[in-house]
């Protein structure tokens, strides 16, 4: 299995997991929900119920945002070597190592760090369409691409 391969399982693993935890978490509110319908009437109850009404929609919008992680992950193909940085490269930097694809934050393989981050992350849209041995500057660091997978 090659270093992309499990980055890739990494971030899907990641996404699976986030999805997981919105799942149970829309079932808890719909379950107070159905309580609360059944206890109290009144000022307490509609109060209690419209908070988890915007709970459930906070959920519903994270729910959305995992979908489209996982539509930009089916997009990344771990077998095409790049010569450029785009999505689902491998970036090696002077500075960090980057797996653009969505993020997923630090991602430890074979005792390499590396950072998983979205295209549409600052730091992404500076290393797009860069070639080995271009300079980018990000903030106050400057730094050089060494290698693209």
């Amino acid at each position: 299995m090659t270093i992309k391969d499990e980055l890739y399982k990494s971030c899907l693993k990641f996404v699976n997991d986030r999805l997981l935890t919105v799942q149970n978490t829309i079932l808890d509110i719909q379950n107070s929900l159905q309580s609360e319908t059944k206890s109290s009437a009144g000022d307490k109850h509609e109060t209690g119920r419209a908070m988890l009404q915007l709970e459930r929609e906070k959920a519903g919008h994270q729910l959305a945002e995992i979908e489209k992680q996982k539509q930009i992950l089916q997009k990344v193909n771990s077998e095409s070597k790049h010569t450029k940085v785009a999505l689902g490269s491998i970036v090696k930097t002077t500075k960090s190592n980057y797996f653009i694809a969505i993020s997923a934050g630090e991602i430890r393989i074979k005792d390499c760090k590396i950072y998983a981050i979205s295209v549409a992350t600052p730091i992404a849209q500076l290393l797009l369409s860069k070639a080995v041995g271009d300079t980018v500057q990000f903030r106050d660091d400057v730094f050089t691409i060494t290698k693209i997978e």
